[in-house]
């Protein structure tokens, strides 16, 4: 855990904000908005803003359902609020049908007798329906419902969570809840510096952890527990929180997620404004999803999607609140890398090695520091320990002068960006001068020193007071806490450097393509092989030459056109996998081949009771790697595009890459980087090399299909797709099509 935000490490965020250049925006009912851009679908393009600065910092609130009774639960939230009022320098308002006064405060008999405007109204009270629609006359900005019932219960209160979904969308007032609590009214120390963490969570509990750093002196800004969101969610926060100044990372724990393409909006801004996302979603498994589910009441989303689409987004994804907490901290505090390489100093040879390895696996650079750099270290190290990185010291110069100058020296060296050192557990004095001179050498430098303090009692003076107590030095509990926040630290600068946003260059009119496309479309229905090749002909897709025909004597024709060797197959709406059912020939080279091969399949269709659009007579392609490239539409993020290892082993193989559109060429490249069948296309086993540049090219032009066949298309398979060697191009050797 990165120590107290007291001493001199500040980070200029606003210059951050203004230096990203954001365009100009407008505002309607509370929400910031980018002039009406949209895509080829006519989804936004730009996050839309709440303007949330009078729900955290209100004028006035109004608290429905006041209460002073002893032993009333209205009453200790009533109290409760009273003093956040009083902290954030808001007036409040009792409102009670019979009591005059609450805590000696003037009451109102209801809303509607409100004669002041209210930024915010506390609503106590069961069922809040009633009250959002009276509101709708006050003009209040922003109303908090705790009550539950709703999504969380199942189909009727998913209704009735509706209604008032659809009565706060008619009152113009943004509402936060239903089935939320009091953690955005918390009691946050004003005593901290530095560059905040923002929490964001849809269950309260699950927030506790992160809150309590501020025990540990990180300082904390907002905490916003989103419950089920029938209105304001968790990408609402997102955007606001990285437009905020003080914020410095943003931690989410997310059961569900209730529009994908918001979500990827948020973190988008938040990518442009180089702010950091820190996020445990849940739902990797089938029990954790039900669970979410029946906890908040959102689809969590296939997680392979979801998992996919973070990364596409710079959003950092971790497992476990303890991760969350590191990873945030670290990201929110530390300054800019000025290298990606890591070195790992101990005072011991085994914890050295144990440490690079873990490092190294998890895949941060360790360099081997240059022979110069390993001779000066050895002034101050004997010649028998290895200084090439990691470097061992053997202990006992860190008990003396040598200690500080060792640290600096690694410091100094212009491949090292990170210094890590892990002291596995207390041996003072020579731990406690350890952990001093790493304090006093990281105040020196701009670049990163985390240590990892073993310890399990953590009452140690140099765990408590000298590295919980610096400002510059990160300090972790577990190695591998400590090398995940490292990683996603240099991962996330990384990423933000060189990040583009891919809605700025998202099509925003159809193209030539989607007018042939259309065309081909049967809504509803399964399209043919012939007809879904057509499909990706209008996108400019390359298939074999082919012709459809109906009688043997017209296949015979077709051959001698197409050229020999031909494939023969069955083609129809009904058919998904020809394969299983013997209704494809491949390899034939003669009239009567071609005449016998269309009497057998045509057989097999009539005996199966499969309706034909006719036979497909095609050129046979050269041999490749079979890919497969397609689109299938996710409840949450809608279209999405995988790419894979392809033919007739997809299902048991499983080695694909998803995406979200709209994507751009570099991420089309990853995708292939993170197929386990990769090395495939660079050639093995003496096969060439096959034409990457190509398969890329068709993987950008399904995107482009799944945008502006949004609305029609519902799934497309391209199995497989013939990559040929290099410089030869990609064939989509078969199609299937699902329409809308």
């Amino acid at each position: 855990m990165l120590g107290s935000t007291h001493g001199t490490f500040t980070t200029d965020l606003r210059a951050r904000v203004v230096a990203c250049g954001e365009s100009p925006r407008t505002t309607v009912h509370g929400v910031t908005a980018a002039p009406g851009d949209q895509d080829v679908s006519g989804r936004p393009l730009h996050a839309a803003v709440p303007d949330l600065d009078r729900f955290f910092r209100p004028e006035s609130v109004a608290v429905v359902g006041a209460s002073d009774a002893e032993g009333r639960p209205n009453t200790g939230i009533t109290r409760q609020l009273l003093a956040w009022a009083e902290r954030v320098g808001a007036r409040l308002v009792p409102v009670h049908p019979t009591r005059t006064r609450v805590f000696g405060i003037d009451c109102v008999p209801s809303v509607g007798a409100l004669t002041e405007p209210v930024d915010l109204a506390v609503l106590l009270v069961a069922d809040p329906l009633p009250v959002i629609e009276e509101l709708a006359e006050t003009k209040v900005k922003f109303a908090v419902a705790f009550a539950s019932g709703f999504a969380e219960t199942g189909a009727a209160g998913a209704a009735a969570q509706e209604r008032l979904a659809a009565a706060v969308r008619r009152s113009g007032l943004r509402l936060l809840g239903p089935n939320t609590n009091l953690n955005a009214f918390e009691r946050f120390r004003e005593d901290l510096e530095g560059p905040a963490v923002a929490l964001i969570t849809q269950s309260g509990h699950q927030g506790r952890p992160v809150f309590t750093l501020q025990e540990l002196g990180v300082r904390l800004s907002h905490w916003a527990p989103t419950g089920n969101e029938a209105d304001l969610e968790t990408s609402d926060f997102i955007s606001y929180f990285a437009g905020r100044p003080e914020v410095g990372a943003i931690a989410c724990y997310v059961e569900g997620l209730k529009d994908g393409r918001s979500f990827l909006l948020a973190a988008d801004r938040a990518a442009r404004q180089g702010v950091p996302v820190v996020a445990v979603k849940v739902g990797r498994t089938e029990t954790g999803a039900r669970t979410a589910a029946s906890h908040t009441g959102k689809l969590t989303g296939a997680d392979q999607v979801v998992d996919a689409a973070m990364r596409q987004f710079g959003v950092i994804r971790v497992d476990g609140l303890d991760q969350l907490q590191d990873t945030a901290t670290l990201l929110a505090r530390a300054r800019r890398p000025q290298a990606d390489g890591v070195v790992v100093y101990s005072i011991s040879g085994g914890t050295g090695a144990h440490f690079a390895d873990l490092a190294t696996e998890a895949g941060l650079r360790l360099p081997t520091l240059p022979q110069a750099k390993q001779d000066e270290l050895h002034d101050w190290i004997p010649e028998y320990l290895s200084v090439a990185n990691p470097v061992d010291n053997g202990g006992h110069p860190v008990g003396d002068w040598r200690g500080r100058k060792i640290i600096d020296a690694i410091l100094a060296d212009p491949s090292v960006g990170v210094l890590i050192c892990p002291i596995t557990g207390p041996f003072p004095p020579m731990s406690d001068k350890l952990a001093q001179d790493l304090v006093d050498a990281a105040e020196a430098t701009d670049k990163l020193v985390c240590v990892v303090w073993g310890s399990p009692v953590g009452t140690e003076d140099a765990y408590r007071t000298t590295l919980l107590g610096s400002s510059r030095v990160a300090t972790f509990r577990t190695f591998a806490n400590c090398i995940g926040a490292v990683k996603a630290y240099l991962d996330h600068h990384r990423f933000t450097t060189a990040y583009r946003s891919p809605f700025d260059e998202a099509p925003r009119t159809p193209s030539p393509s989607f007018r042939k496309a259309q065309a081909l479309m049967r809504p509803g229905r399964r399209l043919s092989e012939h007809a879904a090749k057509q499909l990706l002909r209008a996108y400019g897709i390359r298939v074999p030459r082919e012709q459809l025909v109906t009688s043997a004597a017209a296949a015979v024709r077709a051959a001698g056109l197409v050229g020999y060797p031909v494939v023969m197959k069955a083609s129809g709406a009904q058919l998904a996998h020809k394969t299983e059912l013997g209704l494809v020939k491949v390899g034939l080279t003669s009239a009567s081949q071609v005449r016998d091969a269309y009497r057998e399949l045509t057989d097999i269709a009539r005996f199966e009771s499969i309706d034909l659009d006719g036979i497909l007579v095609c050129q046979m392609v050269g041999r490749g790697v079979e890919m497969v490239v397609g689109v299938t539409r996710d409840d949450l993020f809608g279209p999405t595009v995988t790419v894979g290892l392809g033919g007739v082993l997809v299902e048991v193989l499983n080695d694909t890459a998803v995406r979200v559109p709209p994507f751009g060429e570099s991420e089309a490249r990853s995708m292939l980087g993170e197929l386990r069948g990769r090395a495939l296309l660079d050639g093995v086993r003496g096969a060439p090399p096959a034409d990457v540049d190509a398969l890329v090219e068709v993987v950008l032009r399904v995107q482009r299909m799944a945008l502006e066949l949004d609305g029609d298309l519902a799934e497309l398979d391209i199995n497989p797709l013939m990559v040929l060697p290099r410089g030869q191009g990609a064939v989509a050797l078969d199609a299937l099509a699902v329409c809308r």
